[in-house]
């Protein structure tokens, strides 16, 4: 068995201590405050640096922009009684004869059912020839079929019923209690009827989308938004798709948090402070309270009102700063909206950055001391 001596011990140490301050292979969560700053436009960098104030969050406040086009909210509804293409109309004609035209032997009527108005808008009764049928109501439907009958067969009786919305009718898929094609009838002719007659919703309403397609117009709104403003409620025509989804967007949180995790939202809008709340906060053991960045691409356009400028084109990174040791950073924090893909970083405290070089360097010395112990 080797021995060592005392000294030789005590260089040992020496050098294995000098040589993990050397490599700065200290374990971290990610960059330091004074890296982050360093690595600004300022000191020729490739991000914006910016402490957030009450104009900061003025300036990037943000709402994501849903609504409906003027044209869908202003459509009115489509009366009940109207025959659209595709709508399915039952008819039966009752002649004061005994050998009518249409009539079975023994009978004095005949029943045509499930006769489908066809793309152009036209329908074929036996006797009477194509008629138009779309945009006229059962009745005058009857008094055309009737003037049309009269001239073969004496006094003839129509009746003709709509069928239902069997054409007229709208997809509902998503987040809805019973997705599929529903007709659209009296009771449901509007897009919140519909949704409760689909079952309603099963997503939590806060962060419910509604998207609703007609031909190559779309538009989507907030569910919340759908039930405060009547306005949004719009009518709905033949071949809708009505799509019920949860909100897609996220953020993340890295560094001396409670958690590193990609967080959905859970509101329409959420605060920096909200998000860091939701993540269980600052790790008090580790986290810098005056270092919160949120790492984000900005729009030219915020960007440009952000910096006072108006030369810079397309997107632009940014990093902002928050101190939540002072009051008014707390309020900063809580004004401060987060939005979708932004990455919220805590960096870790100079103390706790102290104590792993602390303990670096304490590991190897109580290791030297063991040996020291066995050399003796």
């Amino acid at each position: 068995m080797t021995i060592f001596t005392k000294s030789r011990v005590r260089w040992v140490a020496l050098c294995v201590s000098s040589s993990i301050l050397a490599s700065c292979g200290l374990p971290r969560s990610g960059p330091t405050r004074n890296e982050i700053f360093d690595s600004s436009v300022q000191q020729q960098g490739n991000a914006y640096i910016v402490s957030v104030d009450d104009r900061v969050t003025e300036v990037t406040e943000f709402r994501p922009a849903l609504g409906f086009s003027s044209q869908l909210v202003h459509a009115k509804v489509v009366g009940s009684d109207t025959v659209r293409p595709g709508d399915t109309l039952g008819l039966t004609i009752w002649e004061n004869v005994d050998d009518g035209l249409l009539a079975q032997q023994g009978q004095n009527s005949a029943v045509l059912e499930e006769i489908q108005v066809d793309g152009s808008g036209f329908i074929f009764v036996p006797y009477a020839g194509r008629i138009k049928a779309s945009g006229n109501s059962p009745e005058s439907i009857r008094r055309i079929i009737t003037e049309k009958l009269e001239a073969q067969t004496p006094d003839p009786q129509v009746l003709v019923q709509r069928m239902a919305g069997d054409g007229a009718t709208v997809s509902l898929i998503g987040g809805v209690g019973a997705q599929g094609v529903y007709p659209i009838e009296r009771p449901t002719r509007t897009l919140t009827a519909m949704l409760a007659r689909a079952g309603g919703i099963t997503l939590p309403p806060e962060i419910t989308q509604i998207t609703l397609i007609r031909g190559n117009q779309a538009g989507t709104v907030w569910l919340e938004d759908l039930y405060e403003n009547p306005r949004l409620d719009i009518a709905l025509r033949a071949s809708d798709r009505v799509l019920v989804e949860q909100d897609e967007r996220f953020y993340t949180t890295l560094g001396a948090t409670g958690g590193q995790v990609k967080v959905p939202f859970e509101t329409q809008t959420v605060s920096a402070i909200e998000a860091l709340a939701t993540v269980g906060g600052i790790n008090t053991n580790l986290g810098d309270p005056t270092g919160v960045f949120i790492f984000r691409d900005e729009p030219e356009q915020i960007a440009n009102r952000v910096l006072g400028r108006s030369d810079l084109t397309g997107e632009q990174r940014f990093v902002y700063v928050l101190d939540l040791t002072s009051p008014n950073g707390i309020f900063h924090a809580r004004d401060f909206d987060i939005r979708d893909q932004d990455t919220i970083y805590v960096t870790e405290a100079p103390y706790s950055q102290f104590n792993k070089v602390l303990q670096a360097v304490l590991a190897p010395v109580g290791s030297a001391a063991s040996l020291n112990q066995l050399a003796e």
